[in-house]
């Protein structure tokens, strides 16, 4: 796995898969009037300024970073007052969405098993539970079923629970597991024996949740943070010897992230080294895991390389001379860039994701015109075979291939009205298996469409939008509409299905998703548009997108929400500061806004690793770049739409403070009376809250507030 993916792999929510009961009548919120008693808070002003190259930054609500001042708690808690008061007159609105939403996911559900080294490894989930529950079966799928981990047990006693990695031993005789109990992505690494059930002595605290097994079944592998939360360490711990772990591998480099891995056929240990633009890999026999890892390239700006293995060579996907990346293998024995050929010729109109390596084919992860393929090569005659769909915007991903020896590629497949099927495909026969079609109580596909249509930026580049809605869907210039968009990190956001959001398109929504610039829907170049000195292009390409939602009359303005999170949280704040007269309401999810003090400050998770992304602002050009967008220096004294700002007090991704501060600079300088709300998550990180139930009912929350606003109800 690319340890870009490893770090930037955000959204804004989880997807649940569920459908929605039908709801055929309409009731209008009529607005509510507030007490005038009732006043949002206001933050403390106190006087703090920053100089960088010479410019003097002006920052009154510096003092919200430090969680240690009872103040800065107290902001946060009567922000989180203020918001149930605003939103109390929803609590039945939310209700009637939570149990839509509840009612739409199979609660008695399980995924499809996956055979490896003779058993079928699963996870099911049980009505009225927040977790699931990961199980296997011997030999066969009649065989009696063992229980590997309740993750419902684990999170007993605590509001959060985030389970990192979770490794079978090569004998299958044991389990590493790793659990947050905090959302700050700090583990507690565990090693339960599945023969006994017992857990082992074993347990190794502040890691990183990254583990990887060697071959002898008592050696594990993993890494640690330093105070930035970038992990750069990786010990060696041998099972009974708690106390005497080996550090084999240090990165001083505070741009590369380090991840441990392994090869398909589980013969090699890797050590991944990333940073946004580079990558380094080290390998091991597994089967001797006392040993000491060897470099295969050593690291080239710019250059970016990821390994897998078959029969005696390295297969590397990389961009050397590929801007789109290419298949290349080298033999083990010298592994070196001389040595690097060509496996099938570079086609510049292809993306090459990943792939998937098997004993007689290798899979191919691809993105062409803006979608995701798998072809399928031969690794005989390299003659190659592209799977079809039926479907025009669609997404597909590898699900479950963890057998090395077999003709079979398991592939996920989803589309903005299919839910998620999974398939079994024969690479020999291609022969296409449905494994499982997730169910949906109440949902009819037949019922809803979706399709691809495009807006034109100011600079002539063409903007994907993917679109879904209930069929007879007039552009008469009134439907609601959510607009979704990201734009950062290469991340493609693709057309997938979402049960929650059925409940938006029964009332008569569009959901569309912008594939601006800064993502990797169109290719590498689609991304390398959208960062550094191009990050704008992101905000732009966003704005043409809702110009031609509403100048095609899909929408209007009164009728449309924006909507992202993280990195496009940051775009939500730009938007709102360059296009506020676009929006009814915005809704930025955990959003990276204070851009300049975050990435001037090396101490902040990812800050460094994020040069990469953003540009380093001790450079005067990349300073006044950022400083022209960061939605927190451009605040203006104007009309801003209603908005809903979310923050996770632990989130070692985008500092509490980011959205906190950003709310109020707002309240100080807006000049409307558009409803201004800020929800904090006092128990919860980046991904906000982790059971599914709970889950839910933050989206049910956003939900409300979308429709409150829009004055709607049903």
């Amino acid at each position: 796995m690319k340890i870009k993916n490893r770090l930037y792999a955000i959204l804004s929510g989880i997807v649940i898969l569920s459908s929605l009961l039908m709801v055929s009548c309409a009731q209008e919120i009529k607005p509510v009037v507030e007490s005038p008693a009732i006043q949002p808070p206001a933050a403390q002003r106190i006087a703090h300024a920053d100089t960088t190259l010479g410019d003097v930054r002006a920052d009154d609500y510096n003092w919200l970073r430090d969680r240690e001042n009872p103040k800065v708690i107290e902001y946060l808690t009567a922000e989180n007052d203020f918001t149930q008061f605003k939103m109390a007159h929803t609590k039945a609105l939310q209700d009637t969405l939570f149990n839509e939403l509840k009612s739409r996911i199979k609660e008695n559900d399980e995924s499809v098993p996956m055979r490896w080294g003779g058993y079928f490894y699963y996870s099911r989930e049980v009505a009225g539970q927040q977790y699931p529950i990961y199980c296997r079966k011997k030999g066969n799928l009649e065989a009696p079923e063992e229980i590997l981990l309740n993750q419902n047990k684990l999170a007993e006693g605590h509001d959060f629970l985030s389970l990192g990695s979770y490794r079978i031993s090569p004998d299958h005789n044991l389990l590493a597991f790793a659990t947050d109990t905090s959302g700050n992505e700090v583990y507690t690494l565990q090693v339960k024996d599945l023969r006994t059930g017992k857990m082992l002595p074993d347990m190794i605290s502040a890691v990183d949740g990254n583990v990887q097994w060697g071959n002898d079944n008592k050696t594990l592998f993993y890494t640690r943070q330093d105070a930035a939360h970038r992990p750069y360490q990786l010990f060696r711990h041998s099972l009974g010897e708690t106390g005497s772990d080996k550090l084999i591998f240090t990165e001083p480099d505070e741009k590369f992230w380090l991840e441990v891995g392994k090869t398909k056929d589980e013969k090699y240990l890797l050590i991944n080294l990333g940073s946004k633009i580079t990558s380094e890999v080290w390998y091991l026999d597994a089967d001797k895991p006392a040993g000491e890892f060897k470099l295969i390239e050593q690291r080239k700006n710019g250059r970016e390389y990821s390994v897998d293995h078959k029969d005696g060579d390295f297969y590397i996907v990389t961009n050397d001379q590929a801007l789109n990346f290419r298949l290349m293998k080298t033999p083990i024995k010298s592994p070196g860039y001389m040595n690097w050929n060509e496996v099938l010729p570079y086609d510049a109109t292809i993306k090459l994701d990943n792939i998937s390596v098997f004993k007689d084919y290798i899979a191919l992860f691809e993105r062409a015109d803006g979608l995701k393929r798998i072809r399928i090569m031969k690794a005989a005659d390299k003659s190659l075979y592209t799977i079809d769909y039926p479907d025009a915007a669609y997404t597909v991903w590898p699900a479950g291939n963890a057998e090395y020896d077999t003709d079979l590629v398991r592939f996920g497949y989803s589309s903005m009205v299919m839910p998620t099927t999974v398939f079994d495909f024969n690479m020999t026969t291609h022969r296409l298996d449905t494994l499982k079609v997730d169910e949906v109580p109440g949902y009819d596909a037949s019922q809803y469409e979706s399709k691809r249509v495009w807006a034109v930026a100011s600079d002539g580049a063409r903007i994907p939008i993917s679109m879904v809605y209930k069929k007879g869907l007039r552009q008469t210039g009134d439907n609601p509409t959510w607009l979704y968009g990201y734009g950062a990190y290469g991340i493609s956001m693709e057309p997938y299905f979402s049960t929650s959001r059925v409940s938006l398109l029964d009332r008569g929504f569009i959901h569309a998703i912008a594939h601006v610039r800064g993502g990797g829907e169109m290719g590498r170049d689609w991304y390398e548009h959208g960062k550094f000195l191009e990050k704008k292009n992101s905000f732009t390409d966003f704005i043409a997108v809702a110009e031609y939602l509403i100048q095609e009359k899909y929408t209007h303005s009164t009728k449309l929400i924006a909507n992202g999170g993280s990195a496009g949280g940051l775009l939500m704040g730009a938007v709102a500061n360059m296009r506020p007269d676009l929006f009814q309401a915005i809704i930025a999810d955990v959003p990276f806004v204070d851009v300049v003090n975050t990435m001037l400050d090396p101490t902040i998770p990812l800050t460094v690793v994020e040069y990469d992304e953003w540009g380093n602002p001790n450079e005067q050009k990349f300073y006044d770049y950022m400083k022209s967008y960061a939605p927190y220096e451009n605040v203006k004294t104007q009309d801003y739409p209603d908005m809903l700002i979310t923050a996770g007090l632990n989130d070692p991704r985008v500092g509490y403070w980011e959205p906190a501060k950003w709310t109020a600079k707002l309240r100080q300088t807006k000049t409307d009376q558009n409803l201004l709300l800020l929800k904090t998550n006092m128990g919860a990180g980046h991904g906000g809250a982790s059971g599914r139930y709970d889950r839910l009912k933050e989206i049910a929350f956003e939900y409300a507030f979308a429709l409150h606003r829009l004055g709607m109800a049903r």
